[in-house]
C-alpha cells in the first residue's frame, strides 16, 4: 500500500526506537479513527499492520445480501458483486473486502499522518523523560555545541541537554566543540521536548566524582554524610567509615593525594575540605571549621546553635572570605555557628552599677534611672555628662568616677600626672582595688 501515511510509518520505523507493541497500538488506533471519521462506524473493520515491513492492510467485513435488499454499502455487499470476486459466495456469507486507502481521500489521509506523527512524538517525549529521569544524579559527558547568555546546549548521544547559567561554575571557561562533564540534576516536562538539565555547580557533582575516584565510597565502606559547596571556590564534604580499620579522610585523599587531586582537577582547582563526620555536634562543628582550629565549641541543644571560640589570629580563617568558610560549615553541619575571638570570650563581664558596694542604693538608683547601667557607661561619659544627667554636684560625680576607676586600674598602672591628681583627691580613691576574677 503506497501512500503518504505508509511512507511516514516506514520513516518512523527507521528513525525512532519505540516499543513494537506500543507502536502497533498507535497505528491501529490512528487508522480506526480515520475509518470512523469517514464511515461513522469502525466495528466491522480490521486493521492489519506488518511492523517488520511497515505495510498496512484494511479489511471491511461485509454480509452478502440480495441486490434488492442492499441497504448499507459499508456493512453489506450485493450478491452480484460478490460472485465476481468468488463464485462460491452466497447470500448470508461474510466477506472481508480489502479497502484501498486512497478511498479515504487525500485530506483524511494527511490528517491521519499528522495524528500519527503527533502520537509518535508524544511517545518519544515520554521515553526521553523516563530515560533521563531514571538517570538523574548520574555523571554524563557531552559536547558543547551552543553557548549563549542564559545557557549552554550540550549534545548527549541523540539528545540535547541544557546547562543554565545557575548550574555553571562562574570561573570556568566553556568552549564550543569541547567535551564537558556534568551531573543530570533534573528533567523537566515542557510543551516541546523534555529539558534535561545538566549541572557542574551542584553539590551532587562532587559526590559523584568522589564515588568514581574512591572505590571504598562506591562499595559503601565509606559513606558521604554531607556536602556543602560554593561552586568554583570551596567545598566541604563530611565522610564516615563503616570499617574501623579504614580512615575515611585518608581514603578520600589517596596515596600522595592522587584521589583528591583528580577531583580537584575536574573542578578547576576548587578547594576541598574533607571532614571526618561525628555524631557529636561539638566535635562535628569543630572539624567543619577547618582550616581554623577552634579552642572551644559550645553547643546549645535548645536553640540548636553553636558558639566557637577561635584564637584571635585565626578569626579571619574561621569566617573566610566574605564569610564563606562560616557559611559552608553551618550548611554542612546544619547548625548555625557564631565565631568569637578568644580575647572577647575571656574578657570580664561589664561591671554593673548595682554591683558596686561603695555606692549607696540611692546613688545607684539615680545613676540607673539616668541611663548609666554599667561602670563603662559612666567612665565613657565623663564627670560633666554624669553631672548633667543625674543632677549630682560636680564633686559628687567625680567621686563616683574615682570609685569606679579603682575597679579597673591600680595606682602602679597610672601615669605620673594621674598619680598626682589622685593624691589630691578624696580618700575614696585610695581604697584598695578589688580583685577581678577572669573565668576562661
Amino acid at each position: 500500500m503506497n501512500s503518504p501515511i505508509v511512507e511516514a510509518i516506514g520513516q518512523i520505523l527507521q528513525d525512532k526506537s519505540i516499543d513494537r507493541d506500543v507502536f502497533r497500538e498507535i497505528i491501529e488506533g490512528v487508522f480506526h479513527a480515520m475509518i470512523k471519521k469517514k464511515y461513522g462506524n469502525a466495528e466491522n473493520f480490521d486493521v492489519i499492520f506488518n511492523i517488520d515491513k511497515g505495510d498496512i492492510e484494511i479489511f471491511c467485513e461485509k454480509e452478502i445480501v440480495d441486490d434488492d435488499d442492499l441497504t448499507d454499502p459499508v456493512t453489506q455487499m450485493p450478491l452480484s458483486r460478490a460472485l465476481k470476486i468468488d463464485d462460491d459466495l452466497d447470500i448470508g456469507d461474510t466477506y472481508a473486502e480489502l479497502v484501498n486507502i486512497e478511498e479515504f481521500g487525500r485530506r483524511l489521509v494527511m490528517t491521519a499522518r499528522q495524528n500519527l506523527t503527533q502520537k509518535i512524538r508524544e511517545i518519544e517525549k515520554e521515553n526521553i523523560f523516563n530515560e533521563f529521569s531514571a538517570r538523574q544524579g548520574e555523571i554524563v559527558t557531552g559536547e558543547i555545541h551552543q553557548i549563549n547568555r542564559k545557557e549552554i546546549r550540550i549534545h548527549l548521544d541523540r539528545y540535547e541537554a541544557l546547562m543554565p547559567k545557575s548550574e555553571q561554575v562562574y570561573n570556568e571557561k566553556y568552549v564550543r566543540g569541547k567535551a564537558i562533564r556534568g551531573i543530570i540534576k533534573e528533567v523537566r516536562r515542557t510543551t516541546k521536548d523534555p529539558e534535561v538539565i545538566v549541572s557542574r555547580a551542584a553539590p551532587g557533582f562532587v559526590t559523584r566524582l568522589f564515588e568514581l575516584e574512591v572505590p571504598e565510597i562506591f562499595d559503601n565502606i565509606i559513606e558521604i554524610m554531607g556536602v556543602a559547596r560554593e561552586a568554583g571556590d570551596r567545598t566541604k564534604i563530611a565522610v564516615r567509615s563503616h570499617d574501623k580499620r579504614i580512615d575515611p579522610v585518608g581514603a578520600c585523599v589517596g596515596m600522595k593525594g592522587i584521589r583528591i587531586q583528580a577531583v580537584v582537577r575536574e573542578l578547576g582547582g576548587e578547594k576541598i575540605d574533607i571532614i571526618h563526620w561525628s555524631a557529636d555536634p561539638e566535635i562535628y562543628v569543630k572539624r567543619a571549621m577547618s582550616p581554623a582550629t577552634p579552642l572551644l565549641v559550645v553547643y546549645d541543644q535548645e536553640s540548636h546553635a553553636a558558639t566557637v571560640v577561635v584564637p584571635d589570629d585565626q578569626i579571619q580563617f574561621a569566617i573566610g572570605k566574605r564569610g564563606q568558610n562560616l557559611r559552608l560549615a553551618s550548611e554542612l553541619t546544619g547548625i548555625p555557628i557564631e565565631p568569637i575571638k578568644e580575647s572577647e570570650y575571656l574578657a570580664p563581664e561589664p561591671l554593673q552599677i548595682s554591683e558596686v558596694n561603695e555606692l549607696d542604693d540611692a546613688t545607684k538608683s539615680r545613676l540607673i534611672e539616668a541611663g548609666f547601667e554599667t561602670a563603662d557607661d559612666i567612665l565613657d561619659a565623663g564627670d560633666l555628662k554624669v553631672m548633667e544627667a543625674t543632677k549630682f554636684e560636680l564633686g559628687r560625680a567625680r567621686e563616683i568616677m574615682e570609685i569606679l576607676n579603682t575597679y579597673f586600674v591600680t595606682d602602679e598602672e597610672l601615669a605620673p600626672s594621674e598619680k598626682k591628681d589622685n593624691a589630691e583627691s578624696s580618700s575614696t580613691a585610695q581604697q584598695p582595688q578589688p580583685e577581678t576574677k577572669i573565668e576562661g
